[in-house]
């Protein structure tokens, strides 16, 4: 019987861990100003009120949906 050859081992492959992003905070979605709050991202059209929208770099996104709003390029 042949004796197996020592090669790479898992820890040794290049590997790195991953790394946990850390989200968006819920108190980042809203603005209070004395008794006003003021909602900075747009509700869905399709979802109503209480589900929000993601803003990306050229579209807002809903999570729940996936409706998607494309904004224009300026030129």
């Amino acid at each position: 019987m042949a004796k197996k050859k020592g090669g790479a081992k898992k820890d040794d492959k290049g590997k790195k861990g991953k790394v946990k992003k850390e989200g968006k905070k819920l108190g980042a979605l809203y603005n209070v100003s004395g008794e006003k709050i003021e909602r900075k991202n747009r509700f869905c059209p399709k979802c109503g009120p209480g589900m929000f929208m993601a803003k990306h770099k050229d579209r807002i996104v809903c999570g729940k949906c996936s409706y998607v709003e494309y904004s224009k390029k300026e030129s």
